[in-house]
């Protein structure tokens, strides 16, 4: 006998890596039940405020804290103020009846993962990472309920090996995304011309400063050799001055609302290796030039390297790419349609477009009937 889930609380918050697989399992979900009722958890600060409402969507606000880096059970007695917020989400919890409690990470899903915990309600990790973010590690020691995005998370971390593989919720303009037969309207409605190359170039949903200065020391000589630039420079990040007068159309926005224009318009992507990114990357088979963040613990090196390793990208560390390299390693591939093409493909025969479907099976799952 299926199972009807009538309502659910969705907690995660504070970066695009955390709503917008957030974003998308709340659309999967209405999808098959359009009267089921989705709350969702965010905190006044996080990206959650500008993404989460628009969509039409319910955001309460819970108190949620920083976390120290290491995780043990004596985090969940201690301080006060975790319970404080555990006990208004659990007040939500009671408030939307709520039979079940998806997170995605952040400091947000904390209190939810308690309050369901104290209720004896199942909760369903969702992670990307390795090694895992410190909330969802947290929620580890809370449920056995755990699903990841990506095979390689399976065997590079010990309490992820038993985990539910299931890929990422992604949204369906991207799972649905035909690049063929969008590039025109893509490339016309962005500016550019029909005919040459496109190189897509941007950093996360800040930005990322090293790629911008890269590209636009680079600008002149991309565009010499024939190709176009899409540009997203990242909306808190600061402007970076590209050239004027160049031969081929460089087309530089702070942000980009529609991502799937920009790869239906694409041959070629020069990127940060966020989990979200590469996942997108892979889904809609697009090669990438993956560029890791890299003040932090080399989880976007780990992201991209399975891309890279089946033939869908390259990898250049932050403090190697530059204007020479660019010019050296990305316009030969970029006047290589064959090796494109044949990168495109390893891409796509590693992602995958069910990541929404396969997580609600699984929410489904562990809901009692």
């Amino acid at each position: 006998m299926s199972r009807v889930i009538s309502s659910v609380v969705l907690a995660g918050g504070g970066t695009g890596g955390h709503v917008f697989p957030l974003l998308a399992f709340a659309d999967c979900l209405r999808r098959h039940n359009p009267e089921i009722r989705i709350t969702c958890l965010g905190t006044p600060r996080g990206l959650e405020n500008e993404l989460i409402p628009p969509r039409g969507y319910d955001l309460r606000h819970v108190p949620a804290y920083q976390l120290p880096r290491s995780v043990s059970l004596d985090l969940m007695r201690t301080p006060d103020r975790m319970w404080r917020s555990a006990k208004a989400a659990g007040e939500i919890l009671d408030e939307v009846e709520a039979q079940v409690v998806v997170g995605f990470g952040g400091y947000v899903a904390v209190p939810a993962y308690l309050a369901a915990w104290r209720r004896e309600m199942p909760s369903v990790i969702h992670e990307v990472n390795v090694p895992p973010g410190v909330a969802n590690r947290l929620a580890m020691k809370l449920t056995p309920h755990v699903a990841v995005g990506f095979p390689h998370q399976l065997n590079q971390v010990k309490s992820l090996r038993n985990a539910r593989l299931v890929g990422v919720p992604l949204r369906r303009s991207i799972t649905g995304l035909d690049r063929a037969a969008r590039r025109a309207e893509a490339r016309a409605r962005l500016g550019l011309r029909p005919d040459a190359p496109v190189l897509f170039v941007f950093g996360a949903s800040q930005g990322a400063r090293s790629i911008n200065l890269a590209m636009a020391g680079a600008a002149k000589a991309v565009t010499a050799a024939g190709v176009q630039v899409l540009h997203v420079i990242g909306a808190r990040n600061e402007d970076v001055e590209i050239p004027a007068g160049l031969p081929m159309p460089y087309v530089s926005v702070k942000f980009l609302d529609e991502m799937e224009l920009g790869y239906a318009a694409a041959d070629l992507v020069l990127s940060r290796g966020g989990a979200m990114t590469c996942a997108e990357l892979a889904a809609v088979g697009l090669p990438a030039v993956y560029v890791p963040y890299p003040h932090s613990n080399q989880e976007q090196r780990r992201n991209a390297l399975p891309v890279v390793e089946a033939g869908g990208g390259l990898l250049v560390d932050d403090d190697q790419l530059t204007p020479d390299w660019i010019e050296k390693h990305v316009l030969p591939l970029l006047g290589d349609p064959a090796r494109l093409a044949a990168m495109g493909v390893a891409a796509a025969a590693y992602g995958r477009r069910d990541g929404d479907e396969a997580l609600r099976e699984f929410v489904l799952e562990v809901v009692p009937g």
